[in-house]
């Protein structure tokens, strides 16, 4: 669960400061403005944290949000028996596995004024299971070499390692909107080298402000990122190839960008919506820009009296009507329910073919076998 008080190096932000060591001293100088997700993320956390004491018969009191829906009451039961079955596994090789929730860890003595919150600790002879849950959907989140996690295990390692015997530690991403259950699995050795020879080092660097700016993927919830130069000349690179028609490019061009497009677009939105909430919430005048209303579409001011007025006259057939969304409809009736009336009505069309970087967990398109025909994809 998201803490009141964040470290400057947080096991959260790691991914940023380890590779971009200077950016956690940048992101002091800007506003920490609390997003809607993350609201909705500490909800679900908290919400976690209760069915989980209950189910392992604690005490607690269950929270109350403006965020409490179904979709979130089916994501957390299915984190909490995700857990009770990795503490039936540990308790193969440990009798009496210790769990631990919303645990504080201490890590402070590899990362300055590092710690963190483990949602999940399981412990036991033998291996170590760290679990954390991810309510967000937007960026689908891989366990393996996930320094956040990484983290986390070396705090607890801190508490009980002279307690058990730990050879290896298993770190769990739980990810339900996104169907995403990611477990990596590292020796403590490895972990430990990891510890000594990048972590340490890097995290030094990262408390003092030093090391080199550079922009990648972690800039992603980084604060300083709209505004950071080392970003920005990276995506202008990209003025290079002068907007070149494509077959004017070579291969290695079309590589190149192709790597940075979606980061390049993002960036470019980013700056669009940062110079618009400083025009109309700040008065920032922008040289050659001015506010204007955008195009806005006619709606009914009130349905139920349009839908009297059309009555009165003889117009009864003003409605649309169409099923609920198919997940909707298996959280309405039961995944078991669902699948026996419904479940062979369901069909689930071939997906358009798209570029993606290799390290992408989706198996690559065989044209050969799965005689694809690209005239079957239209625009829609």
């Amino acid at each position: 669960m998201p803490e009141s008080k964040h470290a400057l190096l947080s096991a959260s932000s790691s991914h940023r400061w380890l590779n971009c060591n200077p950016s956690a001293r940048l992101e002091l100088e800007f506003a920490d403005s609390k997003s809607e997700a993350t609201s909705e993320g500490t909800a679900a956390h908290a919400l976690c944290e209760h069915k989980l004491r209950k189910t392992l018969k604690m005490r607690s009191k269950k929270p109350v949000s403006r965020f409490d829906c179904d979709e979130m009451d089916a994501c957390t039961d299915g984190y909490v028996e995700y857990v009770m079955e990795a503490i039936e596994e540990a308790k193969r090789d440990c009798g009496d596995p210790l769990v631990l929730i919303e645990q504080k860890l201490d890590f402070s003595c590899y990362v300055p004024d590092g710690f963190g919150t483990g949602d999940c600790l399981i412990v036991a002879d033998k291996r170590l299971h760290v679990i954390d849950f991810k309510y967000g959907q937007g960026v689908l989140v891989d366990a393996a070499e996930n320094p956040q996690m990484m983290l986390y295990a070396l705090g607890a390692l801190r508490l009980f390692d002279s307690l058990y015997d730990i050879e290896s530690v298993s770190m769990t991403i739980y990810q339900p909107r996104r169907e995403n259950v990611s477990t990596w699995t590292i020796p403590i050795s490895d972990l430990r080298e990891w510890t000594e020879n990048t972590l340490v080092p890097k995290a030094a660097l990262a408390f003092k402000g030093e090391g080199e700016y550079i922009p990648g993927s972690w800039c992603t919830f980084c604060r300083a990122a709209v505004k950071c130069r080392a970003r920005a000349e990276a995506k202008m690179k990209l003025a290079q190839y002068e907007f070149a028609l494509p077959p004017l490019l070579t291969d290695a061009e079309i590589e190149d960008i192709l790597t940075r497009l979606d980061d390049l677009t993002k960036w470019a939105n980013e700056i669009s919506a940062y110079a618009l909430d400083a025009a109309v919430n700040h008065g920032k005048e922008w040289s050659g820009f001015k506010l204007v209303e955008s195009r806005s579409n006619r709606k009914y001011a009130d349905e139920t009296a349009v839908i009297e007025a059309a009555r009165s006259v003889g117009y009864h057939d003003v409605f649309k009507k169409s099923l609920i969304p198919i997940t909707e409809m298996e959280r309405l009736m039961g995944k078991e329910t669902f699948n026996e009336l419904v479940g062979g009505l369901i069909v689930k069309p071939q997906g358009k073919p798209m570029l993606v970087p290799v390290s992408d967990k989706r198996p690559t398109i065989n044209f050969t076998n799965a005689k694809l025909d690209f005239n079957d994809f239209t625009e829609e």
